[in-house]
């Protein structure tokens, strides 16, 4: 598989934003400014990029409470979203969600969510409708293995495949359904995939530590499916850097384990070097995204902090929907 230097270069940078918006996070919250729990997604970002690089604006994906990753992946304005983070009026849903339900349907993101399992029944949903307009669309939903163990998750692969929607259900195995390892919490030998077999659907195993890894694993699902072939899995082995949520001590972990993964199992140092190894691309460019990205992370936050909170009199806006 080879992609231009465009792709790589735009792969990347979404990569780094999204390591760049969390690192800054992770601080930020130090401060107390930012309200309600805040749950990161870096060390992840293979995943969500390898997975949305592939799909169409028309495409739906549905996250989790880990969601600012799969956000910016599929296209949401890093600024609109430290807004929201920050509970500001000018955030993508005006202050009201915070970090664990952002969503802009504009861009095919249906929101983050707090329920572990919750998205995978409206990926199926999304999926269902792609099916009656037959335009080869797909619902898309993200998962951890926590989310495997639930029955949402489970009714949702099940109704996918009798109605032969095309929903894509991806696992990102962290290891850590929040503080419990997956050898303890999954009863199938931590191979969550064989699960969503179980239901007769076709699924692929990939590195979700290596973009190239996961872009071709997807790349072949997403062909699969958008050919009528049903719905469809894929388990990534990948790894979070940080807690469950911001503030875990993360006692759980092995001695030595964080720095073991970030030194073997960073998926940005690992693209780094494959692309300037290859010669595909120099590291000056990658050099320069990081500053580029730096810098939009920095104005994100300074707008953040300065913008308005949202009016107490629209406290009722939105809450109800009228269908007529």
């Amino acid at each position: 598989m080879q992609l231009g230097h465009d792709q790589l270069l735009g792969a990347y940078r979404r990569m780094a934003t999204i390591r760049a918006f969390e690192e800054r996070l992770h601080e930020e919250i130090k401060t107390g400014e930012i309200a309600g729990f805040t749950h990161l997604y870096a060390g992840q970002e293979a995943v969500a990029v390898g997975i949305c690089d592939q799909l169409t604006i028309e495409d739906k994906i549905v996250s989790t409470h880990r969601g600012h990753g799969h956000c910016i992946a599929k296209g949401c304005d890093v600024k609109g979203m430290m807004l929201e983070i920050y509970g500001r009026a000018g955030g993508l849903c005006k202050g009201r969600g915070g970090s664990m339900h952002i969503a802009d349907l504009d861009v095919g993101m249906l929101g983050a969510n707090g329920i572990v399992g919750g998205g995978a029944p409206q990926a199926v949903g999304a999926a269902l409708a792609a099916k009656v307009d037959g335009k080869g669309r797909v619902g898309v939903a993200f998962s951890g293995d926590g989310a495997c163990n639930q029955g949402t998750t489970f009714e949702a692969m099940n109704l996918a495949v009798v109605t032969r929607a095309p929903a894509i259900f991806v696992f990102e195995n962290n290891h850590y359904s929040e503080h419990t390892g997956d050898a303890y919490a999954v009863g199938t030998a931590r191979d969550i995939a064989s699960r969503a077999e179980a239901f007769g659907m076709k699924v692929w195993r990939a590195n979700g530590c290596d973009f190239f890894d996961t872009y071709e694993a997807f790349r072949d699902l997403l062909e699969h499916v958008r050919g009528g072939g049903g719905p469809a899995a894929i388990e990534l082995d990948t790894e979070r850097f940080y807690g469950h949520f911001e503030g875990d001590p993360q006692r759980y972990r092995g001695p030595g384990e964080i720095d073991r993964i970030r030194a073997e199992r960073d998926c940005l140092k690992g693209f780094r070097a494959r692309v300037t190894g290859a010669g595909l691309l120099e590291g000056a460019e990658l050099d320069a995204v990081d500053a580029e990205v730096a810098a939009l992370i920095d104005a994100a936050v300074a707008e953040a902090r300065a913008a308005p909170d949202p009016d107490p009199a629209t406290v009722a806006d939105d809450v109800y929907a009228e269908y007529y």
